[in-house]
């Protein structure tokens, strides 16, 4: 069984509160009316043959449609998601309004069985989380990379 991989950047901020981070929530209709558990670390799959780190950096314009931030890259490891995906992921301070975001799409046949095919962004919005809102709603496969982030912030 081939192991399906994917690589993420995590943006955060400081806040009075602690620190903040960017979750976008997945497009299409499975999730249109979740919270808990539709929200992501903006990421996206990639090849063996490319590095994971160049792959998280090109998945971050693909989906918000914003080139990824400067800065230093927080390596947050590896994370297994239920599916069985292993997700990379680097955390980088910096701030974003999530107004001017242009977010890619995919297509799919929706409703199932229709033939139709319809287009849907592939993150239809994204907002700001403290870290105790952020683990509600994330995908419960990558509330590691919250923990790591935890550990290294002050």
């Amino acid at each position: 069984m081939k192991v399906i991989r994917s690589a993420g950047l995590l943006l955060f901020r400081r806040s009075d509160g602690g620190p903040e981070v960017l979750l976008g929530h997945m497009g299409g209709p499975y999730f249109a009316r979740r919270d808990a558990g539709a929200w992501t670390v903006p990421k996206g799959e990639y090849d063996a043959g490319e590095p994971a780190w160049d792959a998280a950096r090109r998945e971050f314009r693909e989906e918000l449609g914003l080139p990824p931030p400067d800065g230093e890259a927080v390596p947050l490891g590896e994370a297994r998601q239920a599916n069985g995906k292993i997700v990379t992921a680097w955390a980088i301070e910096a701030d974003l309004d999530p107004a001017s975001i242009d977010p890619g799409t995919f297509r799919m046949e929706w409703p199932p069985g229709s033939g139709r095919v319809q287009e849907f962004p592939e993150l239809d919005r994204v907002a700001w989380f403290g870290l105790d809102r952020a683990r509600e709603v994330i995908v419960k496969g990558q509330t590691a990379f919250l923990d790591r982030l935890a550990e290294h912030s002050p």
